[in-house]
């Protein structure tokens, strides 16, 4: 493989696989869980540093291990080879191929606002996304790493710009309280502990996608050192990216109609500069989303690459190009799977079930820093601070989110470990 991603493109990967589309929509989630500006941004911020806690992670383990596969290759190196095949058993049947599903929909649908589309259209848009995207992948990492920097250079500018018009035509204007009556109901003042740490969950989730740069290590430049900066420095402008976006949100907007709206920012964006705002904001979503799709078209294949190259997967997608360098088959089957579930609808019913089960992994990932301290042989690049404080701080918030979808649902968790569960046969049939 071709080492031609350097720090800007890896930043770029880290900062365009985050932003997707739900920070201009799905903002009123945590509002509504914590009803007060001040707790809102709180929760937020808290979000973005157990995030950087887990970026603080990775970018240990990708210092120690700088591999092509990421988290697949550290579950080997800590663990056994059985956990790290679980993780990409996954990845390849619904974490990863249901994301590219999700995030190809949302851009198909926003597609709708400029051009009609109706349910067939708006599948066969989603799946032309995949295919354009995958087919740039497919011809070089560094034609798509140009393509991830561009996008996502001019969304951290499409965000900044909001950012600074909200501030400079109506920040402080609105001033939104917890006291006043929404659908008729009073509103208590005491927001219980509970719904706090719901929603830095919430935002936890909107975080989603900063680990997968440590998927391209094998063609980074200078790996132990990149990887690590780029993390770091990616997950930074988010988090400002994200609290400027909801200082705005919360000033321009009152606090119950952040609470209710699932179009945010077009809704701050009409009230600063009126109903043209609209198609504005939708295409910013487009862009946006488009670029994080990108991303995530770019890294998965790498996983399935490598894991082919142990023996754990098809031998056929092991294969590289000879010319562009690139795991071009498990590209082709990324693009397959992704296209399926987008086509037949299925990524929403194996994405919700199986989510969540991620933070399982990460839980391990930040625990198994804490255990490789004290293996021999194992000489990081670069390491983590607070150890082994901050590592256990981030499992146990990987654990409650666990909790708690457990707790809401048990049914759905229990399918999301059962289709998980299913790569333990599978290991068993490659290791033959």
């Amino acid at each position: 493989m071709q080492r031609a991603i350097g720090l800007p493109t890896a930043t770029a990967l880290v900062v365009g696989t985050i932003i997707g589309s739900s920070i201009f929509v799905q903002a009123s989630e945590i509002t509504s869980l914590v009803p007060d500006p001040t707790l809102v941004i709180l929760a937020w911020a808290v979000a973005g540093v157990l995030t950087l806690l887990g970026a603080l992670v990775c970018a240990e383990l990708a210092s120690a291990f700088p591999k092509t596969g990421g988290l697949y290759v550290y579950l080997n190196e800590i663990y056994s080879p059985g956990l790290g095949f679980l993780w990409g058993w996954a990845m390849v049947w619904s974490m990863h191929g249901g994301i590219l599903a999700a995030i190809a929909t949302v851009f198909a649908r926003y597609a709708g606002f400029f051009v009609p589309l109706d349910d067939v259209s708006t599948r066969a848009v989603a799946i032309a996304a995949i295919v354009l995207l995958s087919a740039i992948n497919y011809f070089g990492v560094r034609f798509g790493g140009g393509v991830q920097s561009a996008f996502t250079l001019v969304k951290v500018i499409a965000v900044l710009a909001i950012i600074v018009l909200g501030f400079y035509f109506d920040a402080g204007r609105i001033a939104p309280t917890i006291d006043r009556p929404i659908g008729g109901m009073q509103m208590s003042p005491v927001i219980p502990l509970a719904n706090f740490f719901l929603a830095v969950g919430a935002g936890l989730f909107a975080f989603g996608g900063w680990h997968m740069v440590t998927y391209t290590a094998g063609e980074t430049v200078d790996p132990t050192r990149t990887i690590p900066r780029s993390l770091m420095i990616g997950v930074a402008i988010v988090t400002f990216c994200y609290i400027g976006l909801n200082i705005v949100y919360l000033s321009v907007l009152p606090l119950e109609a952040v609470m209710k709206s699932t179009r945010v920012a077009a809704d701050t964006f009409e009230v600063l500069i009126g109903p043209k705002a609209a198609g504005a904001i939708s295409a910013l979503v487009l862009f946006s989303s488009f670029g994080a799709l990108n991303g995530i078209v770019l890294v998965g294949p790498r996983v399935y690459y490598q894991m082919a190259q142990d023996g754990l997967f098809f031998r056929w997608a092991a294969h590289l190009h000879p010319v562009y360098q690139t795991p071009d088959r498990a590209t082709l089957l990324q693009a397959v799977i992704a296209s399926v579930l987008v086509a037949t609808g299925s990524y929403r019913a194996l994405f919700t079930r199986v989510i969540y089960t991620e933070w399982i992994f990460f839980a391990l990932l930040a625990f198994g820093v804490i255990l490789m301290r004290r293996r021999p042989g194992y000489a990081p690049a670069w390491r983590m601070p607070l150890v082994p404080i901050a590592p256990l701080l981030f499992v146990i918030v990987s654990l409650l989110i666990v909790a708690n979808q457990i707790r809401a649902n048990w049914q759905n968790a229990a399918v999301g470990l059962a289709i998980v569960a299913t790569g333990i046969p599978a290991y068993y049939f490659w290791r033959k």
